[in-house]
């Protein structure tokens, strides 16, 4: 069967990728937090950091996860949160914190601004992938003993953080991708073209052109790998991610060579992108 074909029914089918269906982004934001709280319970009752790699899309968990931690008293200053990407200029340098783009704004007003300062992180477990300073992310990685789990979302064309396909006359195999560090690179049209639509309006010249993120070798790392899809759009990249093989031209596909690799969306992912088979 044609891979766009895929009833809900059949997702995930054949996969390592364990497959969940939630009614509506509501929901799944919810699944988010909720997963996040227990992981942070679970490393305080074990006496260790708690290391996660987090995203800037999907979003509303931050706020979810802000009151339950405020409400239980829930104390994050062992928890570390490592942002996957975050926008630069042309001149690889991070866009201003009060540019509506930035993902170190966003985590400010979403999540740190929301926590009482009291249970807060402190500021040095408030971590980004930084130009110049890549090679940090594996330190804190290796000093905290490891990604406790990496969260994140799928992007139009598969990517996972910023980690985009490879360009045509690129052809890397799947060990050589899977084992791509942190570094800066180029955003492809695909990727700046969507963002532009959920984040800017429909304005593309509005999407910077370059980027930095955290690597598939850091990501695939973690012991634990939680993904999330709640847009209209993302009915085709799931079927392909979890049905067209394991390839860098889809590097969300490579999640199914983790042996603790989740996939969450909602009900409106799940449906063909051209229809309900009848």
């Amino acid at each position: 069967m044609n891979w766009m074909e895929i009833s809900p029914e059949r997702l995930g089918e054949g996969s390592p990728i364990r497959v969940e269906i939630v009614e509506n982004e509501f929901d799944l934001y919810w699944e988010i937090a909720f997963d996040m709280a227990e992981r942070i319970r679970a490393a305080a009752r074990e006496d260790r950091p708690c290391l996660f790699i987090v995203p800037v899309g999907p979003v509303g968990q931050y706020r979810r996860l802000a009151s339950l931690c405020n409400r239980e008293r829930m104390d994050l200053r062992h928890v570390h949160l490592l942002n996957m990407d975050e926008y630069l200029d042309d001149r690889d340098r991070f866009i201003g914190l009060d540019d509506p783009l930035s993902f170190r704004g966003f985590m400010d007003r979403e999540f740190y601004g929301l926590l009482d300062p009291a249970l807060a992180p402190p500021p040095e477990n408030r971590v980004f992938p930084e130009p110049g300073r890549e090679g940090e992310v594996a330190r804190l990685v290796e000093r905290l003993g490891g990604v406790d789990t990496s969260y994140g979302g799928v992007g139009i064309n598969g990517h996972i953080a910023f980690n985009e396909p490879p360009e045509p006359g690129e052809d890397p195999t799947v060990e050589e991708f899977a084992a791509l560090p942190t570094r800066c690179l180029s955003l492809t049209r695909e990727s700046r073209t969507i963002n532009s639509v959920t984040a800017a309006g429909g304005c593309i010249d509005r999407i910077p052109r370059r980027c930095v993120t955290v690597g598939m070798k850091e990501i695939l790392g973690a012991r634990r790998l939680r993904f999330y899809m709640n847009r209209e759009w993302q009915k085709g990249i799931v079927r392909k991610l979890l049905h067209g093989g394991i390839t860098p031209r889809v590097p969300a596909s490579l999640l199914a060579l983790h042996p603790d690799a989740k996939l969450t969306i909602t009900r409106t992912v799940a449906e063909p992108p051209l229809g309900r088979l009848r």
